[in-house]
């Protein structure tokens, strides 16, 4: 399959090139240039099918012309070593919990794909120089870091840069990926993720840079890291249809703030997804929100919130929605609404939700909460995508709650490690400087 770009000025590219380049010369994000709707065989079994069975049939639709089938099937099956399970929270509100992974957060499904397919790209590659070498480059408010180091951990012939805004991100997750030494270089950047995401860009599009090292993005800019995650949306469908719910009550709100997440749910309705509608939930950083309610793009600096993740006034991917409706305003909002909340608000949620049903929601999931608590159809079945386990932002949950909520241990093992990380300013100089040097 052929992939175009979002602003239309760059070559064509396989997916291979799509992969490895991660963002097009023109600086535009890939888009696969067809979106092939799943047979209705598919839909008719998707309830009785297993998740990696799910997933593999999605992932052809998208890779199989350019993976081999019985590697691609590997890749799927190594990636979704977890479950991604739908929670009852209450009579018409379920939770999909993308937390049982290795680092406890959704990006880990899109990140161990990426690193398996990268793998599979470039291991007859020999690592043993410097121009042989692929460099990922990774801007994360939070979770992304996480899951894209761990997995890409020890994989030989990549190296790992994780760009993170300095005091913006929590503890827990910060030690996931600034202890982890080997291969995974932690860069503390003294601004906010806008920041950290403009050094990745302009990485890309600096020539001399680019023949100096072999760079690829690991963001949900990258192909290999948005689009594998449709798969839980028609796994958390299939779990619902096997409950007796229809397919035309079914609505699912995505807590949004890069909008890969939601932009692989869109994708997964384009290819036939059987689901009503999609609500996006925002943080205090409200600039889709505000599109819908405009048809204006108007981006600014984010602001810190305590749903860091979303925290993101630029979301790249928006680029992506846009192109996928040919820039069409009313058919965006025929498929996604939209909702804000501040922080005295995912607050207010975190607590209604335990003292009510004694569900326990990260604050990004709580905005997802909140927003279909407020925006459901009394016909209608809503999905909460519930993107981390709790956790990982512990003081500020256990401070709304009044809590004390348990470390999982896999969390406590990273916290064991000790901190290894580069400061680093905003200023791509400086960056430039640095990577040159390595």
């Amino acid at each position: 399959m052929k992939y175009y770009s979002t602003n239309g000025k760059a070559p064509e590219a396989d997916l291979r090139k799509a992969v490895v380049k991660g963002l097009a010369e023109d600086r535009g994000l890939y888009m696969p240039e067809t979106i092939k709707t799943l047979p209705k065989e598919f839909y008719d079994d998707i309830k009785n099918m297993s998740f990696q069975d799910i997933a593999y049939n999605v992932a052809s639709a998208f890779f199989g012309e350019d993976v081999d089938g019985d590697d691609l099937q590997e890749i799927v099956y190594d990636t979704l070593s977890f479950d991604c399970p739908v929670v009852k929270v209450k009579d018409n509100i379920y939770s999909l919990e993308l937390f049982h992974g290795p680092t406890l957060a959704f990006k880990d499904v899109g990140a161990r794909f990426m690193a398996r397919l990268l793998r599979y790209f470039t291991s007859t590659t020999s690592s043993s120089s410097k121009t042989s070498l692929v460099n990922v480059l990774v801007a994360t408010s939070g979770d992304t870091g996480s899951a894209v180091a761990n997995g890409f951990l020890g994989v030989e012939g990549i190296h790992v840069y994780v760009l993170y805004p300095k005091g913006k991100v929590s503890p827990i997750q910060e030690c996931q990926f600034t202890t982890l030494g080997k291969n995974i270089t932690a860069i503390e950047v003294d601004g906010v993720f806008d920041d950290c995401q403009a050094l990745v860009k302009s990485a890309f599009m600096d020539e001399e840079l680019n023949a100096h090292m072999q760079l690829t993005s690991a963001n949900s800019i990258n192909v290999a890291r948005f689009l594998p995650q449709a798969f839980y949306y028609f796994n958390a469908v299939a779990q619902l249809l096997a409950l007796g719910h229809k397919p035309s009550d079914i609505v699912i709100c995505v807590p949004s703030g890069n909008f890969g997440n939601i932009c692989a749910g869109l994708f997964a309705k384009r290819m036939g997804l059987p689901v009503k509608r999609f609500i996006a939930a925002n943080n205090a950083n409200s600039v889709f929100y505000e599109f819908l309610q405009t048809g204006e793009y108007q981006p600014r600096p984010s602001i810190q919130t305590i749903a860091n993740a979303m925290d993101v006034g630029d979301p790249s991917n928006f680029a992506r929605v846009y192109d996928l409706y040919h820039k069409e305003y009313a058919a965006i909002c025929a498929d996604i609404s939209g909702a804000t909340y501040s922080d005295k608000q995912i607050a207010e949620t975190m607590r209604e939700v335990y003292q009510q049903t004694g569900y326990v929601c990260d604050p990004h999931g709580a905005c997802g909460y909140r927003a279909l608590a407020e925006g459901l159809k009394n016909d209608e079945i809503g999905i909460f995508l519930e993107t981390a386990h709790p956790a990982k932002f512990k003081t500020t949950v256990d401070e709304i709650l009044g809590s004390d909520i348990e470390i999982p241990a896999k969390l406590q093992a990273f916290m064991q490690g000790k901190k290894q990380s580069v400061p680093m300013s905003k200023d791509f100089t400086d960056f430039k400087a640095y990577l040159m040097s390595e």
